[in-house]
């Protein structure tokens, strides 16, 4: 297997592979462009994300510069995305988002994870674990969602929460760590 095919199996894998270092900047360079177009320029925003990501299921997506990712093509996002300015995603492993969802100003998404013992970790192997957001989720400013987390649907994260652990569905969760701290009820 290559590096990037041992990246995306969930395997561990080197992060220093040529292969995988040249896509980083080649995406790096992609950004660079998203993120200097005027905030009119809506059409070639949209082609650049369309074309960046892997999965659009709409031409209602928007995503308010500064964007950063590592890859792009592991992101997937459903119907009537948007997402505010510095919206990071480390997508080494991928990233799934549903429909109806928003996420706040300065969220990240981290799928790559690193051994807590220093000579692995210099080493720089490295693994990932996808990360699943359900519809309708409303993700609040300054959130980090951690390697390996499903959130469920129709649910809110308040801003500024850590989420090291999956959230269920139909909730309002919170906190470092996050929680949840009050079910809703949804009438389907």
């Amino acid at each position: 297997m290559t590096e990037k095919e041992k990246m995306i199996a969930g395997d561990c894998y080197s992060a220093v592979d040529p292969q995988l270092l040249a896509e980083l900047v080649e995406t790096q360079e992609i950004l660079v462009e998203y993120n200097a177009l005027p905030p009119t320029d809506k059409l070639r925003k949209r082609e650049i994300l369309l074309s960046l990501l892997g999965h659009v299921a709409d031409n209602e997506v928007i995503i308010n510069q500064p964007f950063r990712c590592d890859y792009g093509k592991q992101i997937s996002v459903g119907k009537r995305f948007f997402a505010n300015f510095n919206f990071t995603v480390l997508d080494e492993a991928p990233v799934t988002i549903g429909d109806n969802c928003f996420i706040g100003p300065n969220v990240s998404i981290y799928t790559a994870c690193h051994s807590t013992e220093p000579v692995q970790r210099n080493s720089r192997v490295e693994w990932a674990r996808p990360v699943n957001i359900g519809n309708n989720v409303w993700i609040g400013g300054s959130v980090t969602i951690l390697p390996g987390v499903s959130i469920g649907d129709n649910v809110t994260i308040g801003a500024g929460s850590v989420v090291v652990k999956d959230i269920p569905s139909n909730c309002v969760a919170a906190g470092n760590p996050c929680k949840v701290v009050r079910k809703l009820m949804i009438e389907d």
